[in-house]
């Protein structure tokens, strides 16, 4: 199957940045979000995104204009009819993925493969909203996504290998490195991540380090480009949150159990750099 029309169903940060890496590989484009202004920020954000690289010498001007000219953006989930392939990329909660994918799953063609770009739900569970189990897959692309060459690829139980063998060579044509991961929650990525950042909220609920110092020793003590809460806090800790409640879930294994720090933030409405205010003040 070739794809020509790539499907991207949220406009966010994770949505927007997969819409510009698939225009940018010379596929057509649908990104649609639940309102006008959710999808015309999601159009913005790749706009200034591309506007840098421009500055930057990566791009030209023409080419800039060229890539944005492949994204239709859209209020209308009914426009994914027209998509060979679509990825949901919505906020980490298991019943919004899952009426997405039953809604996919009446929309579009039976050929079109559904993928989802969860960090953490098992890729089983979605698929057993659909009619196409073995046209649905995980395609869990790292934040941010224009800059991060990691992609996820995990298949389901009834994934099949022709769309698997599809997904990789998409990752391939977006300039992306495969992983290939099996369907348990948190797959690879966040299984290691996660319990890490965790630990560090850990830490700095129990006043072993000031959010500062913590950071400080994973980058300077074991070479990370980015300290485990200030990472927490790009990533929005409500998602850091949902990812530890799914292994927890998942595992029944106490050691994913969510810091109650981790909660309290979350409950106060302090979400990391898109609230303002985590672990740092933005």
């Amino acid at each position: 199957m070739k794809v020509t029309t790539f499907g991207v169903v949220g406009s966010g940060q994770m949505g927007n940045g997969i819409a510009q890496v698939a225009a940018s590989s010379g596929l057509n484009v649908v990104m649609s979000d639940i309102k006008e202004e959710f999808a015309a920020r999601g159009l913005a954000a790749i706009e200034n995104n591309l506007a840098r690289s421009v500055a930057k010498g990566k791009i030209s001007a023409d080419e800039k204009d060229e890539i944005l000219g492949r994204i239709k953006i859209t209020t209308n989930l009914e426009d994914m009819a027209a998509v060979d392939y679509v990825v949901e990329a919505a906020v980490e909660r298991e019943d919004l993925k899952f009426n997405i994918f039953r809604e996919l799953d009446k929309i579009c063609p039976a050929h079109v493969i559904l993928g989802t770009n969860t960090s953490s739900i098992p890729i089983g569970r979605i698929a057993a909203q659909t009619s196409r189990p073995e046209k649905v897959i995980g395609m869990h692309f790292m934040n941010p996504v224009p800059v991060m060459k990691l992609v996820e690829v995990i298949k389901g139980i009834a994934t099949s290998e022709q769309t698997f063998d599809i997904t990789w060579e998409l990752c391939e044509k977006f300039g992306k490195t495969p992983a290939e991961a099996n369907d348990f929650p948190g797959f690879i990525a966040n299984r290691i991540l996660m319990p890490m950042i965790n630990e560090a909220i850990f830490c700095l609920y129990q006043s072993v380090g000031k959010a500062e110092d913590i950071d400080t020793v994973m980058k300077l003590g074991m070479n990370h480009p980015m300290g485990p809460l200030a990472l927490a806090d790009l990533i929005g800790l409500d998602t850091c949150l949902a990812i530890m409640e799914t292994l927890y879930d998942g595992f029944k294994d106490s050691k994913y159990r969510p810091c109650p720090l981790l909660r309290k933030y979350v409950e106060a409405g302090w979400l990391g750099r898109k609230s303002g205010r985590g672990f740092y003040t933005y």
